[in-house]
């Protein structure tokens, strides 16, 4: 397999490089992208002999990246770049028939439908490496999708499960870098402690999986064991397991339809004593509720969703809001957002607007 990292510089990326070199020569990497990391990337390109090496800050680095991901020699590109970056090079990948391993949330998120329909046009596949998604992605294998009533989406619940929004006010930034599971960059990491995660998932899983918003449940998993959950129209459920290691997935994922040999240590059931669950509080956690309704309200709401809360979130974690901030802030962004049918050449304009008019509102609070 010829494989290309976007974002290789990143806890993903790193981790993938981790899978490749426990690979035994299966993987080779063929091209390795960073947005700033310089001397990161040259180690990497120098341990993994990368015959192409980007790094994507300057004004042409989409172009950079699409031209790389579409070369005739690519079988898989794993994209692990953050935000809405990723959607430009994930797109080309699709229509150029590549497999994609779609470690990004705000691809799908901020056009889900059609990144599906160039899927199915440009002969492409799209393989989930979000541990969730992934997780449903396991469990689904063998089985039609008609047999399924529901899908169910796990969350840690981040560093603040438990905490009242009198508690939530108070939150710092190194505080909500301080998850209890998984080490993982600062922006997924905040998204992780509001729970818009969960959100940013929920619409992903939708298109995904082409499934009704209805069948799709979030609940809380503070063990973060079981990944995710699909109950079957008999009453049967069948859960996908692992140590909390994103290297399960991204290694799935890139092996798909095979497994690698001891890609993550097993589980210890003993150790473990018992699996709990329990709801989501979405009057603390609002976020969840966010996504929800912006699915629901369909065409360019998601855009707006994702476009106001990677402003929020930057603006958090440079300390200009308070964390109880991030939410109020995408409320307000989403309440202006323009109501038009979903079209490609029009979501970077509206992403576009969406940034600005959230930064405005930051700066009027």
């Amino acid at each position: 397999m010829n494989l290309v990292i976007l974002g290789s510089t990143g806890s993903i990326g790193e981790s993938t490089l981790e899978v490749v070199r426990n690979s035994k020569g299966k993987i080779k990497v063929l091209g390795l992208s960073a947005y700033s990391n310089y001397d990161k990337l040259q180690r990497q390109s120098h341990e993994f002999k990368s015959k192409y090496t980007i790094l994507a800050f300057d004004k042409d680095g989409q172009e950079k990246l699409i031209d790389l991901v579409t070369k005739p020699e690519v079988d898989t590109v794993l994209v692990a770049i953050v935000g809405f970056a990723a959607l430009r090079p994930a797109l080309a990948a699709l229509r150029a028939g590549k497999t994609v391993a779609l470690a990004n949330k705000e691809a799908l998120v901020t056009c889900g439908e059609l990144l599906m329909q160039e899927q199915k046009q440009g002969g492409g596949k799209i393989i989930p490496v979000d541990s969730e998604h992934n997780a449903l992605f396991q469990a689904l294998q063998g089985h039609d999708i008609s047999d399924v009533r529901k899908l169910w989406i796990t969350g840690s619940g981040g560093p603040f499960r438990g905490h009242s929004r009198k508690q939530l006010a108070r939150v710092s930034v190194k505080q909500a870098l301080n998850h209890p599971k998984w080490k993982m960059g600062p922006k997924i990491t905040v998204d992780s402690a509001t729970l818009m995660n969960k959100g940013l998932e929920f619409i992903e899983a939708r298109w995904i999986f082409d499934f009704k918003e209805k069948n799709i449940e979030v609940i809380i998993h503070p063990q973060s064991i079981i990944h995710g959950i699909v109950e079957f129209i008999d009453g049967a459920m069948l859960a996908q397991m692992s140590v909390p290691d994103m290297k399960a997935a991204i290694s799935y994922a890139l092996y798909y339809p095979h497994r690698q040999t001891d890609a993550v240590r097993p589980l210890n059931l003993i150790e473990i004593k018992k699996l709990e669950f329990e709801p989501v509080d979405v009057k603390t956690f609002p976020c969840l509720s966010l996504a929800q309704l912006a699915l629901k309200m369909g065409g360019y709401s998601p855009t707006v969703l994702n476009a106001a809360n990677e402003v929020a979130v930057g603006a958090f974690l440079n300390r200009k809001i308070r964390f109880l901030d991030i939410p109020e802030l995408i409320s307000k962004t989403m309440e202006t957002a323009p109501r038009q049918s979903l079209k490609l050449d029009m979501i970077f304009e509206i992403d576009a607007w969406a940034r600005k008019r959230t930064s405005e509102n930051i700066s009027s609070l």
